[in-house]
């Protein structure tokens, strides 16, 4: 069973989520019977609408059940070091020598308008393991990109 890393605010997200598809589950269950009540279910939409939602918010379950269960919480501020790990916020230089900062975070909490990558991303899997000052290649879409490692901090 592989851990999944995940900082502490990926993992209260998570379990916020499971709460809320749990406590849908009896409106769920009320709808279906309430469908079932209308009589012939081979032509009713709302029964089928709603036995195909209860079929999504167990799927969605069972996910975010494994996840959680399988979650490893790191809390960048207690890292230290001189190399890019997962939690680390990196500030690297562009090809243009513009400032890009990114923090690596778990799947679940990334964000890339507010500068949070997936550890699992390439520029993420390019930056993890180097080191300050080092130059990092990352083939991308759009073609190859280059970045400078500027800053390393654990914040």
């Amino acid at each position: 069973m592989q851990k999944v890393p995940m900082l502490a605010e990926g993992y209260e997200k998570l379990t916020a989520d499971l709460k809320a598809l749990r406590a849908e589950r009896p409106k769920i269950v009320d709808a279906i019977e309430e469908a079932r009540a209308h009589g012939d279910l081979s032509e009713n939409a709302e029964y089928h609408a709603a036995k195909e939602r209860q079929g999504q918010v167990e799927a969605q379950i069972a996910d975010l059940e494994d996840k959680t269960s399988r979650a490893q919480i790191i809390d960048p501020k207690t890292l230290s070091g001189d190399r890019v790990v997962f939690g680390a916020t990196v500030t690297v230089l562009d090809e243009d020598d513009k400032p890009l900062k990114y923090q690596i975070v778990g799947q679940a909490e990334s964000d890339a308008k507010q500068g949070r990558i997936s550890y699992e991303s390439p520029l993420a899997r390019a930056l993890i393991g180097k080191s300050l000052g080092d130059e990092v290649e990352v083939t991308v879409p759009s073609g190859d990109k280059f970045y400078l490692i500027e800053k390393i901090e654990f914040i």
